[in-house]
């Protein structure tokens, strides 16, 4: 009876020890719909028509409005690790100052920049001081001029 308690512990210990191990899928942005972002035409659609077929922008153009941008990105993550993009379009509308739509670009997972730290530190310039003189570097400096300091008669 203790023998077939412990393997069903062990057995139920050991599948929660894989769920842990999951793989996660995460959609972020836009829901684009191919054939729908596909029918949009320079020339003939306008912001109303692209706005009743793809809904609002993911977000607009920082020095224009009428750049209109639509982001979609499906990620993976395994466990505790970072996520990696799996895949990634970014379609750009391009407006005239009257509001029709003027170019249509696509772009995919190329434009994802793989960032990779090194030694989890960030190199700067100057002084490198160990420890101990940070630690013992003030000493005999007590009482020293300067701002703050003791004046010196004139």
């Amino acid at each position: 009876m203790k023998l077939a308690l412990s393997k069903v512990s062990i057995a139920v210990a050991g599948a929660v020890l894989l769920t842990g191990c999951a793989t996660t899928r995460i959609h972020k942005g836009a829901v684009l719909d191919p054939q729908l972002a596909s029918s949009i035409q320079p020339g003939v659609d306008n912001k109303d028509s692209v706005t009743k077929l793809l809904g609002r922008p993911t977000f607009t153009g920082e020095f224009t409005p009428n750049d209109w941008y639509y982001l979609s990105r499906d990620t993976q993550q395994i466990a505790f690790r970072n996520g990696r993009v799996t895949n990634q379009t970014l379609l750009h509308v391009s407006f005239d100052p009257k509001g029709n739509v003027q170019a249509v670009n696509r772009t995919g997972k190329e434009l994802v920049l793989n960032v990779n730290p090194t030694k989890r530190f960030t190199p700067t310039l100057g002084r490198q001081r160990s420890f101990f003189d940070e630690l013992f570097g003030g000493i005999g400096n007590v009482g020293a001029g300067g701002i703050g300091g003791p004046q010196q008669p004139q």
